[in-house]
């Protein structure tokens, strides 16, 4: 992490200096929470944690806000992938780190963002550009907006360093299982959903699968803890990672040297 100026303040994804911004304040902002996964400690999330491997990355752009809302999950996505990379999205200050990463020419980057509008239709690719991709052995990535439908939407027009990648955009039948908020459509994914799904879609379906049960412990362990119950035994979903995390300390002690 960087030391920044007290007076700038720092970027809560990365530590680096950020532009001044009016400080935000989530609801349930006074709940204790547990460190590592930053639910509050009556369901911590942390026993259920498992990684995966992945044949793409995913990169998050994320908005600000994002960062102190314990509802986001674009985090789980890093937990779950710990390749991804996270950086902040400033209109007037774009991350550098993400600067560099697109000159990478081992990588292969798809903004994931819906084909509805006309000016940016000769952008717009499909799952097969991603599978040509890693034929060609590259390492695609995607680049996820994370934040509310209308910061997303501006992220995606205000950022010129995205216009020149191809856009690819979620067709799916699936509706969102998300119940910590309201969203304006139940066709309307949360992040990490929408990443689930990216890679189910493209191949990588054990990493999905991963994914979308730590998104429904996540998902089970807020909503248990909003009204202050306590879950007394794992839900499917967690059962499921529990039984990842146990056969993965197998293998690693069978792996492992003398």
């Amino acid at each position: 992490m960087g030391a920044c100026d007290e007076a700038i303040g720092c970027d809560p994804g990365t530590g680096q200096s950020c532009p001044p911004r009016r400080e935000f304040k989530a609801r349930g902002s006074f709940v204790e929470r547990c460190d590592g996964c930053r639910l509050p400690v009556l369901n911590c999330l942390c026993p259920y944690r498992v990684s995966a491997t992945s044949d793409v990355r995913v990169w998050l752009l994320t908005h600000p806000f994002e960062h102190h809302k314990p509802t986001n999950t674009g985090r789980l996505i890093a937990d779950v992938l710990p390749q991804s990379e996270i950086f902040t999205w400033y209109r007037t200050a774009p991350d550098e780190r993400l600067l560099q990463q697109l000159t990478d020419r081992r990588y292969v980057p798809f903004v994931v963002f819906p084909d509805d509008q006309p000016d940016y239709q000769h952008r717009v690719v499909d799952e097969r550009a991603v599978a040509s991709a890693k034929q060609d052995d590259f390492i695609p990535v995607f680049i996820l907006i994370d934040g509310t439908w209308r910061q997303a939407r501006r992220i995606f027009r205000k950022s010129p360093y995205l216009d020149g990648l191809p856009v690819l955009p979620l067709h799916t039948e699936r509706l969102t299982r998300y119940r910590l908020r309201k969203p304006a459509s139940a066709s309307h994914l949360c992040t990490a959903e929408v990443a689930a799904e990216l890679l189910r879609k493209t191949g990588d379906v054990a990493a999905a699968g991963i994914l979308d049960d730590y998104f429904d412990a996540f998902n089970d362990s807020y909503a248990a803890s909003r009204i202050y119950h306590k879950l007394e035994k794992p839900t499917p979903a967690m059962q499921r990672l529990l039984e990842r995390r146990a056969f993965g300390s197998q293998m690693a002690r069978v792996f492992s040297p003398e």
